[in-house]
């Protein structure tokens, strides 16, 4: 702590506005990474908060034993232990709600831009081919009288299906418990809510409980006429079944704006004209970031003024300890 101050550590990358912001109420201190080796003594001996945009594994929340409390940058938090962090008392939040609108946004171009196939009509009229070799072919699929179901329905998922009711589709949904007051049908599991449905939306955490959970097996019940379209997390989808799915006609179309393997993307993938990929833009527009870097300080400020923080995550319902 400098004049008073909290040491907020940044680990890595961070928005710029959030590091615009920090030195306002706190002594910012930077590494290149979150990792422990990096830890000098005189950073474990006095950081008692961490701003980050990434991973923050336990060994390094283990590295500072004046730790209060880790800001996350995203509403998704899977890359912050955040077990490890409330055994430790240490309070972990995330930004959610600021980017609901627009990731639910992205997630309704994404589906449209993957039945319609609009970026691929784009480069047609670009590469001056509807010129050259006239109109550009009528797209094998529709939205009309489809049937949607979502996988996960927390904020995002409610956005996206109070979007869908305006295009006239059917809407159903796979969570481990029924959400109450909803007219959707529920399904008791994923691969039952596949077999009912033609378009799959994925929007839940990339956790150990949901890693690998659209299989082969889910693909095959969505059935040859299946869209899958993911703006969760790359990890809960098989890429591997996916591209093979996609290959074979399996399923018809996928639109992925999450890979498990980010920023790489199978080549495989990149070369089937049956897919629509994006590059993790779910959120990414200025307004939004910006009120997700805001939310971050906000966070910190909140803790270290008013003993509690904003939006701590489920697991860190705490409140702050003063001496």
């Amino acid at each position: 702590m400098s004049n008073g101050r909290p040491r907020i550590l940044v680990p890595g990358r961070m928005s710029q506005r959030v590091l615009d912001r920090l030195p306002k109420t706190f002594e910012p201190v930077f590494i290149a990474a979150a990792d422990p080796e990096l830890v000098t003594a005189d950073l474990a001996s006095s950081v008692s908060g961490i701003a980050v945009q990434g991973k923050i594994p336990a060994g390094f929340i283990d590295a500072f034993p004046k730790l209060e409390i880790i800001a996350s940058f995203g509403v998704g938090y899977d890359g912050v232990d955040a077990g490890h962090a409330a055994k430790r008392g240490v309070a972990v939040t995330n930004t959610p709600d600021v980017l609901t609108d627009e990731v639910a946004d992205t997630a309704i171009a994404l589906l449209l831009n993957t039945v319609r196939r609009f970026p691929v009509a784009e480069q047609w009229l670009r590469q001056g081919r509807w010129v050259k070799d006239g109109a550009f072919a009528l797209s094998p699929l529709t939205l009309r009288g489809r049937t949607v179901g979502l996988y996960g329905l927390g904020r995002i998922g409610l956005a996206i299906a109070k979007r869908l009711e305006a295009f006239g589709v059917s809407i159903a949904y796979h969570t481990r418990t029924p959400r109450e007051g909803l007219a959707y049908t529920h399904y008791p599991t994923l691969k039952g809510m596949a077999e009912a449905v033609d378009t799959m939306i994925v929007i839940v955490p990339g956790t150990d409980s949901t890693r690998k959970t659209v299989n082969a097996e889910v693909l095959e019940a969505l059935g040859p006429q299946g869209v899958l379209i993911n703006v969760g997390r790359g990890t809960t989808v098989d890429e591997a079944a996916l591209t093979d799915a996609l290959q074979r006609g399996v399923i018809a179309a996928a639109g992925l704006d999450v890979f498990e393997n980010e920023p790489h993307v199978p080549e495989a993938l990149l070369v089937l004209p049956n897919t629509s990929l994006l590059p993790h833009v779910g959120s990414a527009s200025q307004a939004t970031r910006n009120a997700m870097a805001d939310l971050v300080v906000d966070n910190l400020v909140a803790w270290f003024e008013t003993g509690a923080a904003l939006t701590p995550v489920p697991e860190t319902p705490f409140k702050r300890k003063t001496a």
